[in-house]
C-alpha cells in the first residue's frame, strides 16, 4: 500500500466515525462573515504581539498543519488570501482542541472564529475559540512546495493547479479582466452585444473544417459554428443595427498547437459605414486599452520578439512581404512553383491543397520573421472569399491582420457587400470544397439573398484568446481553464482492451 493510499484509508476511517457521532461532514451552508482580504487591511497596523478584543469568524481550506503540542498552528486559505489559526492550550478549549486533533486534515474546508491578534513574528492570526468542519477532503493535497509536476496532469486536475499556484490564479483573473476590458470598449463606443447560433445549416464566416453533430428533433445533420456569427452579424447589418458584437466560444475541427485549439473563444465586431481603415484605428486603440487595464503597460517581450503596443504600428503588404522573404510573386507564380517552394523551406502541406490555401502558408512562414506591432495589409482575394476587393487593385482586398510576435492576433476586412460578387466567390469556395479542400467555404444562399435586401459599408473585426496567450507567453492550451483532455482508462477498461486485442 502506498502513502497516498494510506492516508486515503486514514481519513475514511475519520469520516465514518464523525458520521459514528452524528458529525455531518458535509454541511450545506454557512454563513461567511469575514474574508482575509479585509481582515489584513483593517488590522495591517497593528503591531507585533498585540492583540485585540475583536472576533472574527473565517471559512476556507485548511492548506498546512503544525501540531507543536501545546499550540497547534494552521493555514485556512478562503480563496481570498490566507490566515493564520491558532489553537493553543489554556486558550482554546480542551474539546475544540481534541476535536481538531481527531478529525482535521490539511484539505478539509473548516469554519474558524475566534479573537484577531498578531503572533510576534507578526502574523496576522486567529486564536481559536471554535472550530466547525464543514467539508472532510478525502484526497491529501500536493505538496505546498512542490505542487503538480506532471504537465498533463496539472492541465487535468486544473483545481489543484490553481489552487497549489498563485501564478496560475492570477493567469485566470487577468483573462477575466481581458475579456470584460474589451465588452468594456466596445460598449462605450456604441456596439450592442447580440448572441447568435453556435449550430448553423452551413458552417460560414471563415476557412476552416467544421465539427458535426446530429439535430435529433429535426433529424438533421448541423455544424458547430467556425466564426462567431460573422454572416449572421452582417445579417443584423441588413435589419439596421449600426454596430455589433459578439464574444463566444467557437470550434474548428483542425490541428492543435501552440496557436491553435478546436474550441476557444473569439470577440467579432460590425460596424456599418466604416472600412477597414477605420477598423484599424479602432483596434489599436482597443488592443492599447486592454494592455493597460490588465498589465498597466503596453510592452511585452515574447520570447525572442520584443514589442510596444503604444508605438507606431507598421503597415506591410502581403505580397511584396511574400517576395521579400521567399522570392514567389504570388500574383505570377504557378501553384507547381508555390508547391516547390514550400517543399524547399519544409512547410508540410496536404496533397489537395488549393493555391490560395498554398499561399496562405506561404505566407504564415513569413509572417514569423515579424515582430510587429504591424498591420497587414493587401490581402489576396483568393484567401479573402468575404473581404471587399481593394479599388485600386482587383487582385488584392480591403483587410487587415494584427502582427504581433510572428503571429496573427486579430484579423478584419471591408466586408463584401456585392450580392452577385459574393455569390461568385461562395461558388469558388464550393468547388474548392467539393475538390477536397475541407476548410473551403460552402455556398450560402441564404445570406446571398440577404445582401440582394443590401447591406451598408461595413467593418468586421475578430480576435480570440490567442492575443492574450501571447500577452501571457504561454501556449494557448494553458490559457483555457479546463482544456479538453483525453479520458484516462481505468484498469478495467485496459483489461476489457487487451482481452478486445487478443481476441483479434
Amino acid at each position: 500500500m502506498g502513502r497516498q493510499d494510506e492516508i486515503v484509508k486514514e481519513r475514511l476511517k475519520k469520516l465514518e466515525k464523525l458520521r459514528r457521532n452524528n458529525i455531518n461532514p458535509y454541511i450545506s451552508k454557512y454563513s461567511v462573515k469575514n474574508i482575509t482580504l479585509e481582515l489584513r487591511e483593517k488590522y495591517k497596523k497593528l503591531k507585533n504581539g498585540e492583540k485585540t478584543k475583536d472576533s472574527a469568524s473565517v471559512s476556507g481550506r485548511i492548506m498546512a498543519i503544525r501540531d507543536m503540542g501545546k499550540i497547534i498552528f494552521a493555514k485556512l486559505y478562503d480563496g481570498y488570501g490566507e490566515i493564520q489559526i491558532i489553537l493553543q492550550n489554556e486558550e482554546t478549549s480542551e474539546k475544540m482542541i481534541e476535536f481538531f486533533r481527531q478529525y482535521i486534515d490539511s484539505g478539509d474546508f473548516l469554519a474558524s472564529e475566534g479573537i484577531i491578534f498578531r503572533t510576534q513574528r507578526g502574523e496576522l492570526s486567529i486564536l481559536v475559540d471554535k472550530v466547525v468542519l464543514l467539508t472532510k477532503s478525502i484526497f491529501p493535497l500536493p505538496e505546498k512546495w512542490h505542487g503538480i509536476q506532471d504537465s498533463e496532469e496539472k492541465l487535468r486536475k486544473r483545481y489543484l493547479d490553481i489552487l497549489m499556484n498563485p501564478e496560475v490564479k492570477e493567469m485566470f483573473i487577468r483573462k477575466s479582466k481581458f475579456w470584460n476590458s474589451m465588452r468594456t470598449f466596445l460598449l462605450e463606443k456604441g456596439f450592442l452585444e447580440v448572441e447568435t447560433p453556435v449550430l448553423e445549416n452551413s458552417a460560414g464566416g471563415a476557412s476552416a473544417t467544421p465539427f458535426i453533430t446530429h439535430h435529433n428533433a429535426m433529424d438533421l445533420d448541423v455544424y458547430l459554428r467556425i466564426s462567431m456569427g460573422e454572416l449572421w452579424q452582417k445579417k443584423l447589418m441588413v435589419a439596421g443595427y449600426p454596430k455589433t458584437f459578439e464574444i463566444g466560444r467557437q470550434f474548428r475541427n483542425e490541428g492543435m498547437d501552440a496557436e491553435h485549439l478546436q474550441d476557444y473563444t473569439q470577440m467579432e465586431f460590425y460596424w456599418a459605414y466604416a472600412n477597414y481603415e477605420d477598423g484599424m484605428n479602432i483596434v489599436r486603440e482597443m488592443y492599447i486599452k486592454l494592455a493597460k487595464d490588465v498589465y498597466g503597460k503596453t510592452n511585452f517581450k515574447i520570447g525572442e520578439y520584443e514589442f510596444d503596443l503604444s508605438k507606431k504600428w507598421n503597415i506591410i503588404d502581403y505580397a511584396e512581404t511574400v517576395k521579400k522573404m521567399t522570392g514567389i510573386d504570388i500574383f505570377k507564380s504557378e501553384e507547381a512553383e508555390i508547391r516547390k517552394k514550400l517543399n524547399e523551406l519544409k512547410i508540410e502541406i496536404e496533397k489537395n491543397s488549393s493555391k490560395s490555401t498554398l499561399i496562405d502558408s506561404l505566407w504564415k512562414y513569413c509572417r514569423k520573421k515579424i515582430s510587429g506591432p504591424a498591420f497587414l495589409t493587401g490581402t489576396p482575394v483568393e484567401v479573402s472569399p468575404l473581404a471587399k476587393k481593394d479599388s485600386k487593385d482587383s487582385r488584392k482586398t480591403e483587410r487587415f491582420q494584427i502582427i504581433l510576435a510572428g503571429s496573427e492576433v486579430g484579423n478584419g476586412y471591408s466586408e463584401l457587400n456585392d450580392p452577385f460578387d459574393q455569390e461568385e466567390r461562395f461558388k469558388e469556395q464550393q468547388s474548392m470544397k467539393d475538390s477536397g479542400d475541407s476548410t473551403a467555404q460552402s455556398h450560402d444562399s441564404e445570406f446571398v439573398e440577404a445582401l440582394r435586401y443590401g447591406m451598408p459599408p461595413t467593418c468586421g473585426f475578430g480576435v480570440s484568446e490567442r492575443l492574450f496567450a501571447f500577452l501571457e507567453g504561454k501556449p494557448i492550451r494553458e490559457i483555457v481553464i479546463f482544456p479538453l483532455m483525453k479520458p484516462l482508462i481505468s484498469n478495467s477498461d485496459k483489461k476489457e482492451e487487451i482481452n478486445n486485442n487478443d481476441r483479434k
